[in-house]
């Protein structure tokens, strides 16, 4: 039996690893929980391929049946990654697959994402306050020289933690509508309050059989490895679900977000938006950018 091939990416700290371990409670799902590196491979693979001198020269004498081994080597991998689970889905945890969901698509047409959001405010907010806890130690990407709206405006950039993948959720307002039908968007703030309805509607939008999940006797996981992140980014595991934190941002800081981000706010949390044209703020390198 082959597997349904399912993703689960998104924006950080916006309940990624809180949603595979509800997945994996469901008995059809094999879900490992912690960022793979599938993803990664196969990008690599397509770039490394598309330079080769031998590929390139394969394309040339007899380029159908070339590519065809090519795609079929693809998909290979892809379904190999997890050829040993009898599951009727697996799911692969990386933010690298919303960049590349047409592509995905070319190797499991079945494949669907789930798609992690939260609150812009609320997402800085929560890598702040990790980096509060753990000054002795800098950022991967060295941020912790900036002040507090600095490292903001940092995170927002386009090639940094939050920055990166919101360019790519803004992109899917591009996509074809039979792409489009194949993404799911979970809001952190709905799993925390009703778990239990949000993870029936993603069941049954996987077309799985119905199961109840026990909010406050959850199996607790391997997570992935705190270290690669320095710490800041922290991937916790809890045998129950509690009520979220609401950490304060600075007004300076959340007004210049959803300014900047108005786009994201109209298109997943218009109930949030209180003034009809974006906030007026001084400029800055990154926050004050529109899509």
């Amino acid at each position: 039996m082959t597997s349904r091939f399912v993703t689960v990416t998104g924006l950080p700290r916006a309940g990624s690893t809180l949603l595979c371990q509800l997945l994996a409670e469901h008995p059809e799902i094999y879900c490992e929980g912690h960022s793979s590196p599938l993803a990664n491979a196969l990008l690599m693979m397509r770039r490394f391929i598309s330079d080769d001198q031998f590929m390139l020269s394969q394309l040339d004498v007899q380029f159908e049946k070339s590519y065809q081994h090519l795609k079929d080597a693809n998909i290979g991998f892809l379904r190999g990654w997890y050829a040993d689970t009898k599951k009727s889905v697996v799911v692969d945890k990386n933010r690298a697959w919303l960049h590349a969901i047409e592509y995905l698509l070319e190797l499991a047409p079945e494949a669907k994402m789930l798609v992690c959001v939260r609150e812009l405010g609320q997402i800085y907010g929560s890598i702040e306050a990790q980096h509060q806890k753990t000054l002795m130690l800098d950022f991967i990407d060295h941020l912790a020289d900036f002040d507090r709206f600095g490292r903001a405006d940092q995170l927002f950039a386009k090639d940094k933690s939050i920055g990166a993948p919101l360019i790519s959720i803004s992109a899917v307002n591009d996509l074809p509508a039979k792409v489009k039908e194949r993404i799911y968007f979970v809001k952190y703030e709905d799993l925390l309050a009703k778990p239990v309805d949000v993870m029936a509607s993603i069941y049954q939008w996987l077309g799985l059989e119905k199961h109840l999940i026990k909010t406050d006797k959850l199996n607790v996981r391997q997570s992935e490895s705190d270290s690669h992140y320095r710490y800041k980014y922290r991937h916790k595991q809890s045998p129950s679900i509690t009520g979220k934190v609401q950490h304060e941002i600075p007004m300076r800081i959340q007004m210049h977000i959803q300014s900047a981000f108005r786009w994201y706010y109209e298109m997943l949390y218009p109930e949030l938006l209180t003034s009809p044209t974006p906030v007026q703020t001084p400029a800055t390198p990154v926050l004050t950018q529109k899509k």
